[in-house]
Formats: structure tokens, sequence, C-alpha cells
């Protein structure tokens, strides 16, 4: 059985704790292109594509979101410009957490060494956890590892830089398709998936289930 108290808690940035506003954006440059009545599919198309561009070998995330962008736009048959991508890029850095974060994740840090492990570019990361109102003792990014999450060799990373196993970790976040499945396979010790309603939740990946950040420091006794 997992320990109570873990050597480290590690999250998830975007969508967890920061909010992501990757559904913002797309309404905001696309609705020359899309109708409203397509908008919600071409969201979605754009999450699916943003998932399929970071299962091979790591790329910048510009060329991320660049591919993503172009792909959904030749699926729903609108034009594609270059511009889109940029500035979904440079908006990331802006983002803020979730009302329910800061606090107690503040407390957490108190006790538990907190890391995080973010599908970002070194660029990127840094404005996104200074806004979170707690303090971090390590960032690793999909630049650092050179491979994104999913990728078991993004977890594998940041266990080396740790000096720890998959079963000293409590893993936080709110997507099972990035994170969950693949801390299930690695073993790590408590898996906590944060039902923001963005994904259906899969029980049998998870140990423990929130609702959001407020319901974290009572799993570790605080």
């Amino acid at each position: 059985m997992a320990a109570a108290t873990p050597k480290f808690i590690t999250f998830d940035c975007y969508g967890t704790l920061t909010r992501f506003q990757m559904g913002e954006m797309a309404r905001e440059l696309f609705p020359d292109r899309i109708a409203p009545a397509q908008m919600e599919a071409f969201i979605e198309a754009f999450r699916a594509y943003r998932y399929d561009e970071v299962l091979g070998d790591w790329k910048p995330y510009s060329e991320v979101l660049e591919g993503a962008v172009r792909r959904t736009c030749k699926l729903f048959g609108v034009e594609y410009r270059p511009d889109d991508a940029r500035r979904i890029y440079e908006a990331v850095p802006t983002w803020g957490p979730h009302a329910d974060v800061p606090e107690p994740l503040a407390r957490v840090a108190a006790k538990i060494p907190l890391v995080i492990l973010s599908n970002a570019s070194d660029d990127q990361i840094q404005s996104n956890v200074d806004k979170l109102g707690a303090p971090f003792a390590h960032v690793f990014t999909a630049q650092q590892a050179q491979a994104y999450k999913p990728r078991l060799q993004a977890f594998e990373y940041m266990f080396d830089q740790l000096g720890c196993s998959p079963a000293d970790v409590m893993h936080v976040s709110s997507s099972f398709r990035y994170d969950q499945m693949s801390a299930y396979d690695l073993k790590i010790g408590r898996r906590v998936f944060v039902n923001r309603g963005s994904e259906p939740a899969l029980p049998f990946y998870a140990t423990d289930q929130i609702p959001d950040i407020g319901g974290l420091p009572g799993l570790v006794g605080l």
C-alpha cells in the first residue's frame, strides 16, 4: 500500500492547475471561418490533433500547435493561417490558475515538495508557474525530457532528476489520456484524478478522485 505521505507530489500543469484556454482561443480566432454550429466539433478535433502531434519524437511546442491547427483546418475545409498557431503559443504564458488552486496548493507545499511535469516549452512554463501561488521544488518540461506525455520517457526523466522511484510519488492530473494511464503503467504510488469535466472518469486508472485542488490536502492528511 502506498505511503500516506509521498516524497513528492507531481502535477500536470495545463488544465489541472492552470486554466487551459485552447477552446477560448479557437472561438476567438476562427469565428470568420467556422460556423457557430460547428465550433464545438472544431474544438474537439483541435484537441485530438494536439494529442496526436505529441506522440512521436519531440519537437518544439510551437510546431505541435502549428501541426494541430493546420490539420484541424484541413479537416474542416477552412483556410489555415500560420499566425493562428503563433497567437495561441504566445497566449499560453498569460494564463492563470483555476480559482481553487492557490490556497490549498500553498498549504500542501508547506509540507511536501511539489513538482510539475508539463508538455510545455521552457520559454512558456515559468510564467504560468509564477501565477499558481505556491512554491515548486522542481519544474520539468517536455523540452527537457525530449518527450511529451503520455510517453513514458517524459515520466522517466522526471524520476531520474528527482532520484526517486515511481512508488515514491503522488501524481495529480485532470487527464487520463496524457497522465493517468501512463502513471498507472509506471506503477506510480498514488494517482489523483482532478475531475474538471474535461474527460470522463476512468476509475480503473486512478487511486483517488477530487473535484478540484481543494480536495488535495485531505488526501495527505492536511
